[in-house]
């Protein structure tokens, strides 16, 4: 890996290769059976599940209606705290403002905590090129970064990787990026912890600026709120004297009684937890008591081109849970790093091609990484009905259509590469709405069914590689019913 989601190639092609790495698949399907086991066994607790569920859904339908109001409330309060608010058109204007406000402190390190937004903007990389040094501090980031790798699960980036490999990353990367790992390290997760948190703290105590996501912003007020497992959110968030906060305008909820629901749909469907360890909320700034500058960016980034499409925006409702990975066939078999995102999984495959659109060859694979089963839709937590995304986002590749881009309208041209697709729709459409039509073909392909190959040609052959053709009944459905019924309809 090189550190950059930047080139990777189309979803198929990525996947061909890494359903054939075999430990991949075993550390995948041992970590994503166990996760999503205990996850049953949390939501099965409450009785009213179904119920919280639907009022989750029903909370960021609502807060997505009126997203500009409540948006508008929020900077008003955090302004009213003693933060400050900035607004990020796209990734390069978030990177941009996070690089010219930690340059404005005269350092050049910063700590991260809970920060896919940054993942999706690149702003590693962008404040390298800016001379600043950033070190990721979840453990599971931490063993990414340190490996030159990239996150491939939305709840634990690092799932790709067993605890060997964690131990040989440990040993031969921590010196070089600060305090080394210990003489003799093993893989016992003890020993790993401990390591990671020797080297961590140093770099907590020594932090003057911290950069941190938000899994929800509370509009009445102006809070924001972390949740996480290890108490390294906590350290990030409170240490140092400048905290920045780059969040997706999405994650806004209106109040603190909405905020409620969501502190118990989350930890049940991501960690399978009651409640999350540590929940870490601040409102602006306070003296004496963390951080003595206080900056909110809010990224934009193709969301509200996302929020004008009325199927589309569904995938705005996602809390970041990772319920869907876990339950995915696709996702277990081919892994993360083959959605080519930040969000990978189901939820990646709906999201990432409404946010940079489907120009590119991966994006427009993307809403072709599922077998549309609809299990990610039966574990969501609030009620993402992703196949029903997924569906209208292969109609907008194969046919083109009318969509929003940088808050302009404009009409997509069909993707190439999908004309025998269309093709193939038109005639089967013409063929339904003509019973004659329709009953001579199913007859002809009866008659020859003995002549027929055992996989497609021309372009056919991309989807007959993968998958056997169903044999064609000598009869079809419709004789069989006229010959062996049509009688006692005619009594």
């Amino acid at each position: 890996m090189s550190g950059t989601y930047l080139g990777m190639p189309a979803f198929p092609t990525a996947a061909a290769s890494s359903t054939q790495d075999g430990r991949l698949r075993a550390n995948l399907r041992y970590a994503t059976h166990t996760i999503r086991d205990k996850r049953a066994k949390a939501v099965a607790e409450l009785d009213d599940w179904a119920r919280l569920r639907a009022a989750g859904a029903a909370v960021k339908d609502r807060t997505l209606r009126h997203l500009d109001h409540y948006l508008e409330q929020l900077e008003e309060a955090v302004t009213a705290a003693g933060g400050q608010v900035h607004w990020a058109a796209d990734a390069a204007e978030a990177n941009a403002i996070v690089a010219r406000l930690v340059r404005e402190t005269g350092e050049r390190e910063v700590v991260k905590v809970k920060s896919m937004a940054t993942q999706e903007t690149g702003l590693n990389r962008a404040l390298a090129e800016a001379g600043i040094s950033a070190y990721e501090t979840d453990l599971a980031e931490l063993i990414v970064q340190l490996g030159d790798d990239l996150p491939s699960h939305i709840l634990v980036p690092a799932i790709h990787r067993n605890r060997g490999e964690i131990r040989d990353i440990f040993r031969e990367r921590m010196g070089s990026w600060g305090r080394a790992a210990p003489e003799g390290l093993s893989d016992a997760p003890g020993e790993l912890a401990e390591a990671a948190r020797l080297h961590l703290r140093e770099k907590f105590l020594n932090a003057k600026v911290g950069i941190s996501g938000a899994n929800f912003m509370v509009a009445e007020t102006g809070t924001l709120v972390v949740v996480e497992s290890e108490g390294n959110g906590r350290m990030c968030l409170t240490l140092p004297e400048t905290l920045i906060s780059v969040v997706g305008i999405e994650k806004v909820v209106p109040t603190w009684q909405d905020l409620e629901i969501f502190l118990q749909l989350l930890p049940r469907s991501s960690t399978a937890e009651r409640m999350n360890p540590y929940t870490s909320m601040w409102t602006g700034t306070a003296d004496g008591d963390g951080p003595r500058a206080f900056h909110l960016v809010l990224l934009d980034n193709g969301r509200t081109d996302t929020l004008a499409d009325t199927v589309g925006r569904q995938a705005l409702r996602c809390i970041r849970c990772s319920a869907c990975l876990n339950v995915c066939p696709v996702y277990e078999r081919a892994g993360g790093h083959a959605y080519g995102s930040a969000y990978p999984g189901p939820i990646g495959a709906i999201l990432t091609p409404q946010l940079r659109g489907t120009a590119s060859e991966l994006d427009a694979s993307l809403p072709y990484a599922s077998s549309l089963c609809g299990a990610c839709y039966e574990v969501c937590p609030v009620a993402i009905d992703i196949p029903e995304v997924l569906v209208h986002l292969r109609e907008r590749v194969v046919q083109g259509g009318k969509v929003t881009r940088r808050g302009v309208k404009t009409v997509l041209k069909p993707a190439k590469g999908h004309a025998a697709e269309r093709a193939a729709m038109r005639a089967a459409g013409f063929a339904f709405a003509h019973p004659g039509v329709l009953r001579a073909g199913q007859r002809l392909a009866g008659r020859t069914r003995r002549l027929h190959p055992r996989r497609l040609p021309g372009p056919g052959h991309a989807w007959s590689d993968t998958r056997d053709l169903p044999p064609v009944p000598a009869e079809s459905f419709r004789d069989w019913w006229r010959r062996t019924r049509g009688e006692e309809q005619g009594k």
